[in-house]
């Protein structure tokens, strides 16, 4: 109980501490922990570490590859993304690539049998789960055109980073050999940057899972996870009037369904599927986010018993839907008054939410009968999205946002 103890306090310090992260189905991350992030994202039927059970499937604490052991898991992972913004309004043709920043992710989870009640499994963790940001500043879309006066900037959204970090205390329970419920309580702690200063805040929510196993071979998981509010104040002026607005974000409902099939001993091949409901939470409708069905599949390998090779592919349509500028209307946002051209750059600009195909590939090596390590690749291929109509002048104008990305995953798993 004395390991137990130190490793709690560890995750609780680990959870007060925000990262960004540039995330990857909309601006959620695809997976957590170096094995999901090395199999597509997957974990919702068969996770193969602590970390994963508690973020894709509570129930899966009792079924999960670490299983009878207790287990606390170590992860992190360095995010590199590549943005670039072109802008075509006001006389003249702007290009720039968003400063290039690596953002290092830490995760922490943990899964520990109750040893006065069989079958109870305690898990906690702690992790990043999604974010955005870009950097635009003293580059070249962050101008005051000539052609406007001098005075009205090209684009809003020209700095932007959000950060959430999830805390997540969980209870897993096997009521029989093909039967396991888990339940987790989320506690997100959010920073959100958008050029005015950082402001911060607190949501809380709750994810639900099941866990069927009708064959040796073959496991069956069903999650479903509350949205999540913050509310941030005094983030940015919205409507012009040179006083800063707060911001309500809500992190979205999912729903999530996953397969796990184990041919032979040395194969586990798996798929996951996501509904994420960004056109009902707070601050992403108003930004006019389309719902996003996420699919993801892995496959691990142990050519032997110590090694462990991995893949996977992801694929989330893009969420950020397609409009046509209109520079010379306005929108609502949250009650506040803002003029349709600067709301397009602000979406597109500074929240490119928009990778689609995701591959990843990893490694896993048991050290001992208690240790392994781990670590794997993802890449996020190219994806655009492109906006045409009319400025604030009613002259032509043209936005177009392009987003790739890498992340590099490390671990170490400690069984006990």
């Amino acid at each position: 109980m004395n390991v137990a103890r130190k490793i709690l306090g560890l995750v609780f310090c680990l959870a007060l501490t925000p990262s960004l992260a540039l995330a990857t189905n909309g601006d959620n991350l695809i997976g957590v922990g170096s094995i999901s992030r090395a199999m597509g994202g997957v974990g919702i039927a068969n996770p193969q570490d602590a970390v994963s059970a508690v973020f894709s499937n509570p129930a899966a604490m009792c079924f999960g590859g670490f299983c009878p052991s207790n287990e606390v898991d170590f992860m992190g992972t360095v995010f590199t993304p590549h943005i670039k913004a072109d802008i075509s309004a006001a006389g003249g043709s702007y290009s720039s690539h968003s400063g290039e920043k690596s953002y290092t992710m830490p995760a922490i989870g943990i899964s520990y049998e109750i040893p006065e009640v069989r079958n109870l499994r305690f898990g906690l963790g702690a992790y990043a789960t999604s974010g955005m940001g870009v950097d635009y500043r003293d580059r070249g879309i962050d101008v005051k055109p000539a052609a406007w006066g001098g005075t009205a900037p090209l684009a809003s959204g020209t700095y932007t980073e959000l950060g959430v970090m999830k805390f997540a205390p969980t209870v897993a329970y096997q009521f029989a050999d093909w039967l396991s419920l888990g339940a987790a309580m989320h506690i997100d702690y959010s920073t959100l940057d958008m050029g005015a200063g950082t402001s911060d805040g607190y949501g809380v929510g709750g994810e639900f899972g099941v866990i069927l196993k009708p064959h040796d071979k073959v496991n069956i998981g069903l999650t479903y996870i509350t949205a999540q509010e913050v509310k941030y104040s005094r983030v940015a002026d919205f409507d012009g009037d040179s006083k800063l607005d707060d911001l309500k974000l809500a992190s979205p409902q999912q729903v999530g369904f996953g397969v796990s099939y184990t041919p032979i001993p040395k194969l586990l091949l798996e798929t996951d599927v996501k509904w994420v409901n960004w056109s009902d939470a707070k601050g992403y409708k108003e930004f006019d986010w389309d719902d996003q069905w996420v699919f993801g599949v892995g496959v691990q390998y142990k050519p032997i018993d110590s090694l462990a090779l991995r893949a996977g592919y992801n694929y989330g349509q893009n969420p950020v839907k397609k409009h046509t500028i209109n520079g010379l209307s306005n929108v609502n946002v949250q009650g506040k008054t803002m003029n349709n051209y600067y709301y397009e750059t602000f979406r597109l600009v500074g929240f490119p939410a928009i990778a689609e195909q995701h591959v990843t590939f990893g490694v896993g090596y048991d050290v001992s009968s208690r240790f392994a390590i781990h670590a794997g690749y993802m890449h996020a291929f190219s994806n655009s999205i492109t906006e045409t109509g009319v400025d604030i002048t009613g002259a032509a104008a043209r936005i177009k946002s392009t987003m790739s990305e890498d992340s590099y995953e490390f671990g170490l798993s400690w069984r006990f």
